[in-house]
């Protein structure tokens, strides 16, 4: 049994939020996900960056990095899109962490935008699709391939599209195939860490 701390994207705690975190429990796991919009969710993705933007960008992530504080140290952290963020600074910057899972978005472990070095002994998984303009086309899949070449246990797993949310159930971009495969995968890695 794993304990995770989920972080959602930038529409919010959706209905497919709430269904992929259900599905790491019923696989026995425990699973924090915190709201970061106090109760509010967002009908696309530009409409919840504006609303993180107005907030300010760096005092949502420092709030939701907080968030971790009262949890204990050995947690899996993990992230979609904008919660990327704050999983993956936690998982490097935070002693004990026992892994972590980054979804549609990922950040560079070395220039101006990094936490540092990925630290020894966190595993880590990166999903996206191979044609998703974001992930793609804004170089967080640069930043994926960077973890897997210089990461001993890190993972890049690409799924044929262009969708950005596609793992979920709740949104149009939801692809039920990929989706499954992502599934699959992360109870898998959680099973091991």
């Amino acid at each position: 049994m794993a304990e995770i701390l989920l972080f959602h994207h930038a529409q919010g705690l959706t209905p497919g939020m709430f269904a992929f975190a259900e599905a790491l429990r019923d696989a026995g796991h425990v699973v924090h996900m915190p709201d970061l919009f106090e109760g509010r969710t967002f009908e696309s993705i530009d409409a919840g960056l504006a609303h993180i933007n107005a907030v300010g960008f760096d005092a949502m992530r420092e709030r939701a990095v907080r968030l971790a504080d009262p949890l204990p140290d050995s947690l899996v952290y993990a992230g979609f899109s904008f919660g990327v963020l704050p999983a993956q600074q936690l998982a490097q910057t935070r002693p004990g962490a026992r892994g972590a899972l980054l979804f549609y978005s990922c950040l560079p472990i070395s220039g101006e935008w990094s936490f540092g070095p990925w630290p020894d002994g966190v595993p880590v998984q990166i999903h996206g699709m191979d044609n998703d303009p974001i992930f793609v086309g804004e170089g967080d899949i640069d930043a994926a391939r960077e973890i897997v070449e210089k990461v001993e246990d890190a993972e890049l797993f690409l799924y044929p599209g262009d969708q950005h949310y596609f793992a979920d159930s709740s949104l149009p971009s939801y692809d039920a195939e990929a989706s499954a495969l992502l599934k699959q995968r992360v109870l898998a890695f959680l099973k091991r860490v």
